[in-house]
């Protein structure tokens, strides 16, 4: 692939992203949350007892331990995720999913389903599969 094939393709992946952000992260404003706090909500879900060390949800979020609590701290205000110390080590906080975090987020993983069949309706399943198949080797 030339220079210029592979510079295009990371322009098309970026707009994708811009359109992805548009579509779902619309379908999610709904339920008072981006995308950004849906990943977030996502890992906590997903979580053993749907809690984990701030630093451990940085780290799969792809966000610095600063960016990181820029996120979070609104989500506790509005009572999504709570700060909870660590029984093990005083000197690490973990973060837990609320009843409240956990309602909206089976709520909004609705309008993220959806809103993902829409965006990629006009793909046959072994279309998705193969599409699926190359964002993996690059992740």
């Amino acid at each position: 692939m030339s220079k210029n094939r592979e510079e295009g393709l990371v322009m098309d992946i970026i707009n994708l992203q811009s359109k992805i952000q548009k579509r779902v992260g619309g379908a999610l404003f709904v339920h008072g949350i981006g995308l950004s706090e849906y990943f977030v909500l996502n890992q906590l879900y997903l979580a053993p007892k749907q809690k984990m060390r701030r630093s451990d949800l940085a780290e799969q979020v792809g966000l610095s331990p600063s960016g990181i609590t820029r996120l979070l701290n609104p989500l506790e205000k509005v009572g999504l995720v709570e700060k909870e110390p660590n029984p093990r080590d005083a000197r690490v906080s973990l973060v837990a999913l609320s009843a409240a975090g956990k309602q909206v987020y089976e709520d909004a993983q609705i309008s993220f389903g959806f809103a993902s069949a829409d965006l990629f309706k006009q793909f046959d399943a072994k279309q998705l599969s193969t599409f699926s198949k190359l964002l993996k080797v690059l992740l």
